[in-house]
């Protein structure tokens, strides 16, 4: 029997994105990434730069045994507490990694030779980059091809940048280097249909029975107020189906029809997705 894969979760810290100064794109990118490695998000938070609110967040998904993918906050800014609360988290010193010091100290050398700044470590501003080395005791590295600069990871927990182009790489490294037994292990597809001039609380029982009398089934319900603007038809419908693995939905969706259609409920099939 192949080992079940883990559950996925994403943190997404900063507070730009809750002001909205900045619009998050991590989430989109994460279910992509994930999805093309037949895997799935399981949930999203996000959250403030805000070092207590973010130690109790921590605490709570270390205790969760998840996969976590945590992206920003883990600059060397007053407003950047991401690598102190992970650290207050799990009770550890915050401390400067060997090998994270390093890769910060030859990207400085490669800045100086750009003509930015210099490559002596004791210079204030790098010793102010040092501290983007500085990571609970006990955390790896993550590797950043973009400039050098890595994240951290400890307890299955993965602390990336919040710039896209550094944290999407850096989040496909981890899931091709640590996570790929778990890759394409369960083929999950769907079935769905629209059903029109229907109150959702009229598909619940509906909904209730298939996933009663299927095990392993998920059923699902998609209102929409039919104006078109979700490239729906523009009647007021309900998308319902099933998903799960491929034989069982089959079966659970062609049962769906018929309870649809014992309702008279009007409804037209929707083209299984992929």
């Amino acid at each position: 029997m192949s080992e079940s894969a883990p559950r996925f979760g994403l943190v997404i810290v900063g507070d730009e994105i809750l002001s909205g100064k900045r619009e998050d794109k991590h989430l989109a990118a994460v279910i992509r990434l994930l999805a093309q490695r037949g895997l799935a998000l399981a949930w999203a938070r996000y959250a403030g730069d805000d070092r207590d609110a973010l130690t109790a967040l921590y605490r709570d998904t270390f205790a969760s045994g998840d996969v976590v993918f945590s992206c920003g906050g883990i600059g060397a800014t007053p407003d950047d507490h991401t690598r102190q609360a992970a650290a207050a988290a799990l009770g550890v010193p915050v401390v400067l990694h060997p090998e994270a010091e390093q890769l910060i100290s030859e990207r400085c050398a490669d800045m100086a030779r750009e003509g930015r700044g210099t490559a002596d470590m004791s210079h204030p501003e790098n010793r102010q980059r040092l501290k983007m080395g500085e990571f609970p005791a006990g955390a790896s590295i993550i590797p950043n091809a973009f400039n050098r600069i890595p994240g951290f990871s400890i307890r299955d927990h993965w602390f990336v940048p919040g710039f896209p182009v550094m944290a999407w790489p850096m989040i496909e490294w981890v899931l091709d280097t640590v996570y790929a037994r778990h890759f394409n292990h369960r083929v999950v597809t769907e079935r769905s249909m629209l059903v029109f001039e229907t109150p959702e609380s009229a598909l619940v029982p509906l909904m209730e029975a298939v996933e009663r009398d299927f095990v392993g089934i998920k059923a699902f319900s998609l209102p929409s107020i039919g104006d078109g603007r979700d490239g729906q038809p523009s009647r007021r419908h309900v998308e319902l189906g099933v998903k799960g693995e491929p034989a069982p939905v089959e079966a659970a969706f062609e049962c769906m029809v018929r309870g649809v259609q014992d309702i008279g409920a009007p409804f037209q099939r929707l083209t299984p997705p992929g």
